[in-house]
């Protein structure tokens, strides 16, 4: 798979479509979230800590799903002062993660809640009745229904916000201190909730998936984690019938097309070597930014563990 060099990156826009009614689309998407309760339900968990305290958190999101995030938050102490808060987003097809990686950002004083994506490895639940196929992937979800709310992501991204909405109702959170965080799926989840909540404080996108799609497939997405384009056009038309029809609908849920409404501060982290999510596809994205934003590369590194993320991130956070 082939890509751009950097000083090209640094210019490319993107080249999927954007829908003519892109903006009322989410608009629409934000005032059905609006009707939404942040009432939340708290269970303990099994998991215990003597540095915080460990709650799966259940709310119903948009269509009525049962929305599950586990909730780590600092100890109660004797300070009066409301502290930041991060949204965690998980990978493609994984879930909220392990307790203890988030012990140490509860240490610091930084609640966290990390959400399980709708039908994906966790516990909430994807409710979508939807015509047409879900084959190798969520992106292709509704993209054969007649009505675009019916795609997946859009509820994933309103679920993202309503996290961010809950933690901002928190008494011990400062509802200006909020921020976001994932990789990969995440990153496009963290990207996707810092445009549609502009209160979000903070956002670190990290080799965000879910942009771009149209240069994602002609890049030779049969071996990214866009394989799932290919697997569509194959099944379902083989003679691209559709083709344009098909990427504009996913013009809706690309995150290049939100990025430009994101108001908070973001830091941006990419690898150069990425083969899954191709670096053209979330420079897209990061080009469109228009807040205050810092772009971090790493050469040599692609979709993998990034080494000193996680002590940046951390400070980044303590800092909101």
């Amino acid at each position: 798979m082939g890509d751009m060099p950097l000083e090209q990156l640094k210019t490319y826009n993107g080249s999927s479509p954007k829908p003519d009614d892109f903006d009322g689309y989410w608009e629409r998407a934000l005032l059905e979230l609006d009707a939404q309760s942040l009432e939340y339900e708290l269970i303990p968990a099994a998991f215990t800590s003597p540095l915080a305290e460990c709650f799966h958190l259940y709310f119903t999101g948009v269509g009525g799903a049962k929305i599950h995030g586990k909730l780590v938050r600092p100890k109660a102490g004797g300070s009066h002062v409301k502290g930041p808060a991060m949204a965690m987003f998980h990978g493609y097809s994984s879930d909220s993660g392990d307790w203890f990686d988030k012990i140490g950002y509860a240490a610091h004083g930084i609640t966290v809640l990390a959400l399980d994506c709708r039908g994906q490895g966790g516990l909430s639940e994807d409710n979508l009745q939807v015509q047409g196929t879900t084959i190798r992937g969520h992106i292709i979800r509704g993209i054969d229904d007649p009505d675009p709310d019916k795609l997946y992501f859009r509820n994933v991204f309103l679920d993202t916000v309503q996290t961010v909405r809950i933690l901002m109702s928190m008494s011990h959170v400062g509802a200006e201190r909020v921020g976001v965080y994932g990789c990969s799926q995440g990153g496009a989840l963290a990207a996707a909730c810092a445009s549609l909540e502009p209160r979000v404080k903070l956002a670190v996108p990290v080799y965000p998936f879910l942009s771009d799609y149209r240069h994602s497939w002609e890049l030779g997405a049969s071996t990214s984690a866009y394989e799932e384009l290919v697997y569509y056009f194959r099944l379902f038309d083989p003679n691209h019938e559709r083709e344009d029809a098909i990427f504009n609908k996913l013009g809706y849920i690309d995150i290049s097309n939100l990025a430009d409404r994101i108001q908070g501060k973001v830091i941006f982290v990419t690898g150069l070597a990425d083969t899954i999510c191709p670096p053209s596809t979330q420079f897209a994205v990061y080009n469109q930014i228009q807040s205050d934003k810092e772009l971090v590369v790493y050469h040599e590194y692609g979709h993998e563990y990034i080494p000193r993320l996680s002590d940046r991130t951390l400070e980044a956070f303590l800092k909101m």
